[in-house]
């Protein structure tokens, strides 16, 4: 055994993990809080990019904030160009998709809880040269890439921490805490902008990106006193280590026999999947994410689309152009008198919802979860593209029309906010096995990042008024992009309510996603491999035992 100890486990079902403690809450509620960064960075852009002082400092036409209008341009011609809110708001998502890559490695080198610490860092870093930009193109650019690396080391990481100590029976239900971190963030980033954006002075801007020093500070400073994830203890074959993680994480006696059992199925796993999943180098621990057969659904490469897919389906509900573009997408329909307000509406609807996924995410399951809610965005979206191209049109003059469109895109954002937000990284936190599970995680995280910088980059094309114009037909192409997500939840996503991380690799191995909600475990992999006390193995003729 790894580290000279021998762990011998239970091939009791039920013994495999401790009772929920309070403190398994706490811990993971504190982990959660990197969700703040996510949320925030999202939700701040959105707001600056429409702000007089902000369209002034890089267009140079100068705004009347007596009269609250641009002098010598029309109101609709005072926004920055498309290619401008294209460039600032891709660039931060460009920087997380290598963050998110570099992270899920650096974590499997130094640990989970040193990589996130070292993402507040590198995030700071950036905050401070966007302060430092007046009109300095490249400067601020620069800073959103480096805070984009930051946070795509913490977004990554985060889920993977929270994944590896959890509670299984709740498992679901605190990672969903993460997103709902991530829609307080927006909440709180559409606070900040609108209590600023008429400001005439650099505060307008420099504030909103100033207050995010403070999540960096309380998650870095807070992680200093978290345990490390038992899991990476076990993939460094730390085992003493491994079980104080573990008796921590659990609020149980190192002696515990919850503790024995848990550690030693998890070890009991290690060794299974390294049989499958060898070790060889650096370049193979990364090409080992792509190997296996596409038809076996607990392949590696298998895994891998899974986990990427799920993040680019999630991307391509398109939820996050209202929180990117909101301000500038309101603005530009013309029907709608204060775009700030409306964004923060929808925002709060964003927050308020989420949390009703703590609770349905355990008791209806996660494939439940996500067919519903792409099947409600596929509604919700068709209507407001249909109402926003005829009676919603701004000659038509028609209030409760436009009404409807902000109804229907806050129902859109309720039903997102239940299902596929949460959803999509519980699931994500859940697919990959030990050896592979940090760069799995690592690039499912990236991906979500590189169709966000997608949908970021594309989108002012899309509905700005000096190119595609689309205006709110845009949502007939979310809408459609839905029914691809829809499709690929019912085919490719496994249900693993309630499973731990060693029952749900067991789960993808024996039933496809279709049938996997009727599953139930037959047995422990400690007693597979042979580490409970009679040395006993339930499968002694199929899986040789390590010498």
């Amino acid at each position: 055994m790894a580290g000279g100890v021998v762990v011998t486990g239970t091939a009791d079902l039920g013994r495999i993990e401790a009772p929920i403690t309070f403190k398994a809450y706490l811990i993971c509620a504190f982990a959660a809080f990197g969700g703040i960064f996510f949320g925030y960075d999202t939700g701040w852009m959105g707001g600056v990019l429409a702000m007089p002082y902000f369209i002034s400092l890089y267009t140079g036409i100068p705004y009347d904030y007596a009269n609250n209008g641009p002098i010598g341009v029309n109101k609709a011609d005072f926004v920055l160009p498309s290619s401008m809110q294209s460039l600032f708001t891709s660039i931060l998502s460009c920087g997380t998709f290598f963050g998110a890559l570099v992270g899920g490695d650096i974590a499997d080198f130094i640990g989970r809880r040193p990589t996130i610490i070292a993402g507040c860092f590198v995030f700071a870093v950036g905050c401070i040269m966007q302060i430092s930009s007046s009109n300095q193109e490249v400067l601020f650019v620069f800073g959103r890439l480096i805070a984009g690396g930051g946070v795509g080391f913490i977004s990554a990481v985060v889920i993977l921490y929270m994944s590896e100590i959890a509670p299984k029976k709740v498992r679901g239900a605190m990672v969903s805490g993460y997103q709902f971190c991530i829609t307080i963030g927006i909440l709180l980033a559409n606070c900040v902008v609108y209590a600023t954006q008429n400001r005439s002075d650099s505060g307008s801007y420099r504030i909103p990106i100033g207050v995010q020093f403070l999540w960096a500070i309380i998650l870095g400073a807070g992680l200093f006193i978290l345990p490390e994830s038992p899991r990476y203890y076990v993939k460094k074959g730390k085992i003493e280590e491994a079980a104080k993680a573990l008796a921590f994480v659990r609020g149980q006696p190192l002696e515990s026999d919850y503790v024995k059992d848990e550690l030693a199925e998890i070890v009991a796993n290690n060794e299974y999947e390294l049989q499958h999943i060898p070790q060889t180098s650096y370049v193979g621990s990364w090409t080992a994410c792509f190997k296996g057969s596409l038809s076996h659904g607990n392949s590696s490469l298998r895994r891998t689309i899974l986990g990427a897919g799920l993040q680019c389906m999630q991307q391509c509900t398109g939820i996050n152009f209202v929180f990117y573009f909101g301000p500038p997408f309101f603005k530009q329909l013309g029907t709608i008198s204060n775009p700030f307000l409306i964004s923060l509406v929808t925002t709060l609807v964003n927050v308020l919802s989420t949390p009703i996924s703590f609770y349905t995410i355990e008791r209806f399951g996660r494939r439940a979860l996500l067919l519903t809610g792409a099947t409600g965005m596929i509604i919700s979206q068709f209507i407001v593209g249909a109402v926003g191209v005829t009676q919603g049109r701004e000659e038509v003059h028609n209030t409760a029309a436009v009404q409807a469109m902000i109804a229907f895109i806050c129902i859109n954002i309720a039903f997102f906010a239940t299902t596929w937000g949460p959803t999509a990284w519980v699931v994500v936190g859940e697919v990959f096995p030990l050896p592979i599970r940090s760069r799995g995680v690592g690039i499912s995280t990236a991906s979500n990042w590189f169709w966000n910088t997608i949908i970021a980059v594309i989108t002012p094309y899309l509905v700005g008024g000096d190119e595609a114009n689309l205006g709110p037909k845009v949502f007939f192409l979310w809408g459609s992009l839905c029914c691809l997500s829809l499709t690929f939840a019912y085919f490719l996503v496994p249900e693993l309510k309630g499973l731990s991380l060693e029952q749900a690799d067991m789960c993808m191995q024996e039933v496809s996603p279709r049938r996997s909600a009727g599953w139930k475990p037959s047995h422990t992999f400690a007693a597979e491999m042979h580490h409970v006390e009679d040395n006993t193995a339930l499968v002694g003729d199929t899986i040789e035992e390590k010498v």
